[in-house]
């Protein structure tokens, strides 16, 4: 399900607990695996489970808890924009619209070719350099005009 490379990720991080306590990991397991298959399907949060030897259902709770993770299919670049209240006075609201406008899309949508994921974030902690944009939960943008929003779109197709 996941491959020797990622598993031997989620064990280093399994090492960081007590044997007793290896479910602990479960954020950084779930953190691997997306990166690997892009989503959480779920038959890779059961395996995920069965690996860290916890229930299924333990598993999803965070999984679905958490925004970092995405339980749907999603593009091939989730693009995050904090719209939170400071971000929205910094231009945010604005740049929401360019983006849903260029992509064609809206929030919790993907675009037909598959390649970007629109998603509406909450505070990112980075209101000084509104408005940002997180590139598939790695990479933050900040200072996002709409001239730097059409360049990441071009960078990344």
């Amino acid at each position: 399900m996941l491959s020797a490379e990622s598993l031997k990720k989620i064990d280093r991080e399994i090492a960081k607990y007590p044997p007793e306590r290896k479910q602990s990991a479960v954020i950084s397991a779930l953190a691997i695996a997306q990166d690997e298959k892009g989503w959480l399907s779920s038959e890779t949060m059961e395996y995920v489970a069965q690996y860290l030897g916890m229930p299924p259902v333990a598993v999803y709770e965070v999984a679905s808890f958490y925004t970092m993770f995405t339980i749907e299919p999603v593009g091939r670049y989730t693009l995050t924009l904090c719209t939170c209240l400071p971000c929205g006075f910094q231009g945010a609201l604005h740049a929401a619209d360019h983006l849903r406008e260029k992509l064609g899309i809206d929030f919790n949508e993907t675009t037909p070719d598959g390649r970007f994921t629109l998603k509406e974030g909450e505070c990112m902690g980075a209101c000084a350099m509104a408005p940002v944009v997180l590139v598939n939960n790695k990479k933050m943008r900040d200072y996002m005009s709409n001239e730097k929003l059409d360049r990441l779109l071009e960078e990344l197709k």
